[in-house]
């Protein structure tokens, strides 16, 4: 599998820019800070999968037929 399979289809989306950016000119401190930033997005996206996880088990669970 290609690393590109995994990224958004349109070209323009924030995401592929972001992976296809070049990171040669970057510094150590940019990178840290990139690093960071990506990492609390990385703790977003995991809380906000996990919420929609659980609301999906407690629906679920309220309509499940017996």
């Amino acid at each position: 599998m290609d690393d590109d399979d995994n990224l958004p289809r349109s070209a323009n989306d924030p995401l592929n820019l972001l992976v296809k950016q070049d990171l040669d000119p970057l510094s150590v401190d940019e990178l840290d800070k990139r690093i960071a930033v990506l990492k609390n997005e990385i703790s977003r996206c995991e809380a906000k999968k996990n919420f929609a996880v659980s609301h999906r088990a407690s629906a679920d669970s309220l309509f499940k037929k017996t």
